[in-house]
């Protein structure tokens, strides 16, 4: 088994720009494989054995419960520690927790805030880190939403991708590179004051002239939108932020509704919502009641016709963080084969 090749062998996932296009694909293609897996209920406990740490500085449901039971069907042991159990960068430095987590455990989880803390992790480790989330980049999510385009469209080039909502975000930034890294034509559609990072726009724009893809900016929502197959988008105001009263006014013309998805002109078989969740769509939450009884309104990002309309996707989506995530971690500390033809 020592002579078989993995190009993903040890190596960290903090963003999808750290791996090839051609990576990614083998990635999203080796999800639907497990996915398959699964369902037909055949085992495929690569990790037998192994120990996993997950690290979660903020609360989460889809990416602690993906994480969890994707070790457990790959045979690791996962063990979970959340913001009250670890002394990271409080009581003990951010390097010494990864040499001390790295000699105990096989791979690490990191969920938190500042993307320079992954990075220490990684950087000290000595084993896989893989990033469930950071204010900079959302890889696993990333992997699961094109796994999900391409379970829907049976092929990711040449489809189109709105984002529509807050531009500055962690997911619109991971979309505009990932989408670009795969040939989707991504399009974020948002307000002037909310566009995206230069940064990542340097990003994306390197990947368009490798697989054709084209990304837009914009702030003009019928331009924004036109042709889209994928409508996408997030809640407005991003955890550990409270300012409701301003993106309320600058986000509101940009909610998803019916009249948004009809102005796509795409054919409704060859149209998707997704929401990568937890999502404002009525008041069955209690900042759902707060925001009705202060701004008067139902729903927010996405109106709930449309989270609950035949476009929508976003469940299959949250399904398929597992699947993806799953993906990552076998890649990584597995013994299996994987040519390093993908590479180049």
């Amino acid at each position: 088994m020592s002579n078989l090749q993995n190009v993903f062998q040890g190596r960290s996932f903090l963003a999808c720009k750290d791996y090839s296009p051609a990576e990614l694909n083998y990635l999203i293609d080796f999800a639907l494989h497990l996915k398959e897996l699964k369902q037909k209920h055949i085992p495929h406990k690569y990790l037998e054995g192994k120990n996993i740490a997950l690290l979660f500085e903020k609360a989460s449901t889809r990416t602690r419960s993906a994480f969890v039971v994707a070790c457990h069907d790959l045979g690791a042991n996962p063990e979970y520690m959340g913001a009250g159990e670890i002394h990271l960068g409080k009581k003990e430095s951010i390097a010494d927790t990864a040499r001390v987590l790295g000699r105990m455990f096989d791979g690490i989880e990191y969920r938190g805030f500042a993307h320079q803390d992954v990075e220490t992790l990684a950087e000290y480790a000595g084993v896989p880190v893989w990033n469930g989330l950071t204010d900079k980049w959302h890889p696993t999510q990333m992997l699961a939403d094109f796994m999900t385009i391409k379970e829907k469209f049976g092929h990711l080039k040449g489809l189109t991708l709105a984002y529509v909502g807050d531009g500055r975000d962690n997911v619109a930034d991971s979309l505009l590179v990932a989408g670009t890294m795969l040939g989707v034509n991504v399009h974020i559609v948002t307000p002037k004051s909310l566009f995206t990072h230069p940064d990542v726009h340097a990003i994306a724009k390197k990947y368009e002239a490798q697989t054709g893809a084209k990304f837009l900016v914009t702030d003009n929502i019928e331009e924004g939108v036109k042709g889209a197959n994928i409508i996408y988008t997030d809640v407005w105001v991003s955890m550990g932020e409270n300012d409701w009263s301003e993106r309320i006014k600058l986000l509101k013309p940009y909610q998803v509704d019916m009249q948004l998805m009809q102005q796509t002109g795409t054919p409704d078989d060859e149209l998707i919502f997704m929401h990568c969740l937890p999502a404002f769509h009525n008041t069955e939450t209690t900042v759902g009641q707060e925001i009705e009884a202060k701004y008067g309104l139902h729903d927010m990002e996405v109106t709930d016709e449309v989270f609950n309309s035949k476009y929508a996707w976003q469940f299959t989506e949250a399904e398929n963080r597992m699947h993806s995530i799953k993906a990552i971690i076998a890649a990584t500390l597995g013994n299996l084969f994987i040519p390093s033809v993908l590479e180049k």
